[in-house]
């Protein structure tokens, strides 16, 4: 039998049954409350009709969200009632620990006092003594609320009251977040890693900094004064292009810095151009001193050459797109006055780039600081077979743990920003620039299961030459300063303390995302036809 509850009631069932000869409506059984079910069912084709007829669209759909969010807000208003309550009985415990130890610090003052009071003078050994007494009870107090753990870090712990207490019977047993302190282990003390400040701990909650969640902007304290342009050579576009920038900085009042190169052009094509200045070979090394902004005529090639001038801090850098690639060019040369006016003005959104500092150490060396000179590299650093016909064999360390052994045509250390360079052509993953890592990614390795890693920025890699190596190893950074690698040598990696921040276009993730799409087309395909097979 089907219940009059199960049966969906359509609107014309509502409507009164009977009518007179006046035209008034009758009262219907459904109205007295008093009709029978059976004479209902006594129509099959009635049936069928009320069972067949749709609920109102949306109907159920609505209902469960509003009941979904019902849910939430009884959540909410529970978690709110408990940390309510929690905090209140908190509140009372440490209120109530207040006062006892008010009231036994009030005793050992009247103490004092009226030891003072009998001899009439006081002693300055027993008064001292009695201080200390009294710093020793508030540290046992201290030690036996928060016991420290091993290293300076603190755990979570049960206080209870002591059984002589009046108060035991209140508040018996209260959970409360112990504190705790975070410190940055170092691995010796000649250890020169720069350590980022990623993390911020307060009241023992654990939070990222605002700098690894946000976007960067640059915000001028005072007016840039001096500006360098560094230009894509043999580009007669970009010849005429760096010409005329340089006569519009000018009447902008800015200093302008171009190299040796550029400026014996510009001089031998208009005298005007004498204010232009340069630097001599052994005044590199101050060039961050001097420059306010760096401007870059080129493609990626030019920023990686013009971060390599740099060894130390590099100024912001304004890169102009004018070759074939663009991962690192986001600024169209067309529009280089609207873009230089807005950024001389700031603020501005930045990608920090950061490089990675390289030392090679040879078999010779008495110990691993006895380096050659560091080379630093925006992109990677490649370690490969050369010419040689033999697998590459490259003995891996993270941190003096071993990693692995590389066997194959050799291994890519790259950074994030070189993740869209020779990395993603060897297989690895498109990496967003600001995020810290390195790309572990090996070339043609002899094995399948040898797959890319992206490790976190502050390990420090060690790549060995063992020596039984049937070869030698070549080592090349950002595609050039090419060096050999025998058995027994080794080239060891870690992040620079010195990133080269870009300006953006919009910001970042825009520009990275832009950068992919027009740079490599990325997941450029036809739309799906619409005339296909479709879902009934």
């Amino acid at each position: 039998m089907i219940s009059r509850e199960s049966i969906p009631v359509h609107p014309t069932a509502m409507a009164p049954e009977n009518v007179n000869s006046n035209g008034n409506a009758t009262n219907s059984p459904w109205e007295n409350g008093c009709h029978d079910s059976l004479s209902l069912l006594t129509s099959e084709k009635a049936v069928m009709e009320i069972i067949e007829q749709p609920l109102v669209q949306g109907i159920e759909d609505h209902l469960v969200e509003f009941s979904e969010a019902m849910r939430t807000v009884s959540k909410a208003l529970r978690r709110a009632a408990e940390g309510k309550a929690s905090a209140q009985a908190e509140a009372s415990e440490w209120k109530r620990k207040y006062e006892l130890e008010r009231k036994r610090n009030s005793q050992l003052e009247n103490k004092v006092l009226a030891s003072v009071d009998l001899k009439g003078n006081c002693n300055e050994k027993k008064v001292e003594i009695s201080a200390q007494n009294l710093k020793r009870m508030l540290q046992s107090d201290e030690q036996s609320q928060i016991p420290r753990g091993k290293n300076g870090i603190y755990s979570h712990e049960v206080l209870r009251d002591n059984e002589h207490n009046s108060y035991s019977n209140i508040h018996s047993k209260l959970i409360r977040k112990a504190s705790f302190k975070l410190h940055w282990c170092c691995n010796g003390e000649k250890n020169d890693q720069h350590k980022h400040d990623v993390v911020s701990f307060e009241k023992g909650n654990i939070t990222t900094a605002e700098r690894s969640s946000k976007q960067i902007c640059l915000k001028w304290e005072t007016p840039p004064q001096t500006v360098l342009v560094l230009t894509k050579p043999n580009s007669v576009s970009v010849k005429f292009l760096c010409a005329e920038m340089v006569r519009w900085l000018r009447e902008k009042k800015l200093n302008i810095y171009v190299e040796p190169r550029v400026r014996t052009d510009l001089v031998t094509e208009s005298p005007y151009f004498n204010f232009v200045q340069t630097w001599k070979h052994d005044e590199i090394l101050l060039l961050h001193e001097k420059v306010d902004l760096v401007v870059t005529l080129g493609g990626d090639g030019t920023v990686l050459w013009a971060a390599s001038l740099f060894k130390g801090p590099v100024p912001p850098f304004v890169p102009f797109s004018l070759g074939s690639l663009g991962f690192m060019t986001p600024f169209h040369s067309e529009q280089y006055r609207e873009c230089l006016k807005s950024i001389l003005q700031g603020p501005i959104s930045i990608t920090l780039r950061h490089r990675l500092q390289c030392h090679v150490i040879r078999e010779a060396a008495k110990s691993e600081y006895e380096t050659e000179e560091p080379i630093l590299v925006l992109n990677e650093v490649t370690i490969d077979r050369g010419i040689s016909s033999f697998l590459t064999n490259l003995e891996c360390y993270c941190d003096n743990s071993f990693v692995t052994c590389v066997q194959g045509d050799g291994l890519i250390l790259s950074t994030t920003s070189g993740s869209t360079a020779y990395s993603l052509a060897a297989g690895g993953s498109m990496v967003h620039p600001q995020v810290p890592g390195i790309l572990f990614t090996p070339i043609c390795p002899h094995s399948l299961s040898f797959r890319p890693l992206i490790l976190p920025e502050y390990v420090t890699l060690r790549i060995q030459v063992p020596f039984n190596s049937r070869g030698h190893a070549w080592a090349s950074f950002d595609g050039k300063d090419r060096k050999q690698l025998a058995p027994g040598d080794a080239l060891v990696c870690s992040m620079s303390t010195w990133p080269v921040p870009t300006a953006c276009q919009g910001d970042s993730t825009n520009d990275f995302l832009h950068s992919i799409h027009d740079g490599l087309h990325w997941n450029l395909r036809k739309t799906q036809s619409f005339d296909g097979p479709r879902e009934t």
